[in-house]
């Protein structure tokens, strides 16, 4: 049965914490708040490279929430960023 299971069983690798997310002060981390990359402007990291620790669960749903996490916190930077519109009256 071991010979069995060693031959026939294999993992698989899931590519991740490659760009740790953590506070600026870490040496290991690559990304800090909102997975802004550290000392690059503009530029942000949303996979799994992001995990500091490899879940427990399966990859893909966690590395979704990353992104749309990261997409609401793009939209709103950008939101901020654009000063609102305050309608017109005409009388």
């Amino acid at each position: 049965m071991d010979e069995f299971v060693h031959s026939g069983v294999h993992g698989l690798w899931h590519p991740s914490c490659t760009c740790r997310m953590g506070r600026p002060d870490d040496p290991q981390a690559v990304d800090g708040f909102a997975c802004r990359v550290i000392g690059i402007e503009g530029l942000r990291v949303a996979d799994a490279s992001v995990m500091p620790v490899i879940p427990r669960a399966n990859t893909n749903i966690t590395t979704v929430m990353i992104g749309e996490k990261i997409a609401d916190a793009i939209l709103a930077d950008t939101k901020a960023e654009v000063p609102s519109l305050v309608p017109l009256h005409l009388s």
